[in-house]
């Protein structure tokens, strides 16, 4: 459901701003430009935002929630992302080459997120002063994190992956199903629960 502008919450609107910040510096006056080539999109727990099959329209920021971005193995579901608040997510793929998407994004709480368009992604970057650079940074970081995340992972054990996400991630273990982390992690559910087990133990 897409939220109606002039109803915005302010918290969002200001969350929106922090986060674009980070990127490149920005005033409210320039913020107030961008904003209306964006959509603040309300989602329920469990609501299919893209399936497979179907190109992804757009580009989204959590502003409030989780997403999963996952493909269907056999009968098994496989994690690539769990994006809360501050994590951008789309099919990259589907959205870039406007094909159809190999992944299914999908709420696991009730989710806000503010979403552009790829066709009004176009038109803000021909009309927004700085916005190709902002769009560049704001991808290039994300493109850079998912291979640090990667490039690390191999290097670590079974053991170090969990006690790192763990670690960094401590609210992970209440907002998401254990077999949804285990996927992601790329450990088998039974490591997963022993591995739990002996950090209870630990702590």
């Amino acid at each position: 459901m897409n939220l109606d502008f002039k109803n915005i919450n302010p918290s969002h609107l200001a969350y929106a701003y922090s986060y674009l910040h980070r990127f490149m510096p920005m005033s409210q006056e320039e913020l107030a430009g961008l904003i209306p080539y964006c959509e603040f999109r309300e989602f329920n727990k469990k609501e299919i935002i893209v399936n497979a099959g179907e190109i992804d329209q757009y580009l989204n920021l959590v502003v409030k929630g989780l997403v999963r971005k996952y493909i269907k193995v056999k009968k098994n579901d496989k994690i690539l992302q769990l994006a809360t608040e501050g994590h951008v997510v789309h099919s990259e793929i589907s959205f870039l080459t406007r094909t159809p998407s190999l992944v299914i994004l999908q709420t696991m709480e009730p989710t806000v997120m503010i979403s552009l368009r790829f066709d009004k992604m176009e038109e803000a970057l021909e009309k927004y002063p700085h916005g190709e650079r902002l769009g560049r940074m704001i991808l290039s970081n994300m493109y850079i994190k998912k291979d640090e995340r990667r490039y690390t992972w191999m290097a670590k054990s079974v053991r170090e992956r969990f006690l790192d996400y763990v670690t960094q991630h401590p609210h992970m273990l209440q907002r998401v199903p254990q077999k949804y982390l285990a996927s992601y992690l790329n450990i088998k559910p039974e490591t997963f629960s022993r591995l739990k087990h002996l950090c209870k133990i630990k702590n």
